[in-house]
């Protein structure tokens, strides 16, 4: 175990290279070729069995150790998002209007170095490590679910991966037994009324109007719909009715998201903005096309591996704080990892501590502290070392 960490501390300005290269040169999801190639070309250098193209663009690789154990995957994403990077930073993303503003870079950065640091303690390995690098987490379905069904589970044990959190102060690590992060789906509504000049209103069926009193009407699913004991959030994002000014709209269209942690508020949220959207424009004498995009189910930690991680958290000298953190209705595609084997996810807080503005993940400011990636890579080395039917 000492071994581990204090290799990890020496390779540490390899994770900070690696991270900042890949920064540099951001993919979308679906897109990736540069960095899935890079991937794999780094744990063929360990000496590790690669598969590429899998479920479409991921990586996977296998570190067999040397002694019977478990098969223990470890996951990290690799894709960015369609965002203007503004962080002035000098290894800023040189592909105009694409950004890691998730921390994805860091996660690739941390488990390449976390496999070449275990490929050195081979010998003393007990199982098998299988590390997955996923494309394609921030936009559903998300590249977990193809990867998973082109079999980058088969025979594995237990699954641990992390999120570098931003906003959660450097040097501290949260976890969650059961929801965690919740399901995140999207909604799609056209709105056809009858445009006109907007001197006589009278004689349009305005959709601006009508979208209005749809958007208003959403907002009480969640307060009158829904169980007050099952919680969910249902947030328009966009309402495009583009018009000259003195004209009436013939059409708008709305588009949001709902999250919840429960199957059943799901197909309440499906079913109820359906009636809504129906009811208003029929009332109005306009019609609707609406449309219900099922995306990632709940992040749900199992309990064991839950207070595994915490545990381990806690016996990890960079880890100041170990704290159990309240469900966040954030989604990720992780999830779909927990529904075929036993595992958990939890933060890494990332949030630099002298820094006067921590700005968000999906900001076009967003950074992170490297220190994090160090964390991390500390906290899933001994998980790995120390998970139950292994030694080291």
């Amino acid at each position: 175990m000492d071994n581990l960490f204090s290799r990890l501390e020496e390779l540490y300005p390899e994770m900070v290279e690696i991270r900042r290269y890949l920064h540099q040169y951001p993919e979308l999801s679906f897109e990736e070729e540069k960095t899935p190639a890079y991937i794999a070309d780094y744990h063929r250098q360990l000496g590790h069995e690669v598969r590429t193209n899998v479920g479409g663009r991921g990586v996977t690789a296998v570190l067999r150790g040397e002694k019977p154990g478990p098969v223990i995957a470890l996951r990290a994403d690799f894709d960015a998002l369609p965002i203007q990077e503004n962080t002035g930073l000098p290894f800023a993303s040189k592909i105009d209007g694409v950004m890691h503003a998730c921390g994805h870079d860091g996660h690739t950065a941390y488990l390449l170095v976390l496999a070449k640091a275990l490929q050195e303690e081979k010998h003393s390995l007990s199982g098998t490590i299988v590390f997955i690098h996923q494309h394609a987490e921030e936009y559903a379905p998300g590249g977990a679910i193809e990867m998973i069904q082109d079999g980058c589970l088969e025979g594995v044990d237990v699954i641990f991966g992390t999120h570098l959190w931003a906003t959660v102060p450097y040097g501290t690590v949260q976890y969650c037994e059961g929801p965690m992060m919740a399901a995140s789906d999207r909604f799609h509504i056209t709105i056809r009324g009858k445009g006109g000049h907007g001197a006589q209103p009278h004689l349009t069926k305005d959709a601006i109007v009508i979208g209005s009193q749809v958007v208003t009407s959403l907002q009480q699913i969640v307060s009158r719909r829904l169980d007050p004991l099952h919680s969910g959030v249902l947030s328009v994002g966009s309402f495009e009715a583009a018009n000259a000014f003195n004209v009436i709209a013939d059409s708008a269209k709305l588009t949001g998201t709902t999250r919840c942690f429960d199957e059943n508020v799901r197909d309440v949220f499906e079913e109820e903005i359906g009636k809504i959207v129906h009811g208003t424009c029929e009332a109005a004498g306009a019609e609707a096309d609406y449309e219900y995009l099922r995306g990632y189910p709940p992040v749900d930690n199992h309990r064991n591996e839950a207070q595994f991680i915490a545990e381990c958290a806690e016996k990890t000298e960079s880890v100041q704080k170990t704290e159990y953190m309240s469900p966040s209705m954030a989604g990720e595609d992780y999830a779909h990892y927990l529904q075929h084997v036993k595992g958990t996810y939890f933060f890494t807080g990332a949030g630099h501590p002298e820094w006067e503005t921590t700005y968000p993940h999906h900001h076009s400011k967003f950074d992170i502290d490297e220190r994090a990636m160090l964390t991390a890579a500390q906290v899933i080395g001994r998980a790995v070392l120390e998970y139950p039917g292994t030694s080291s």
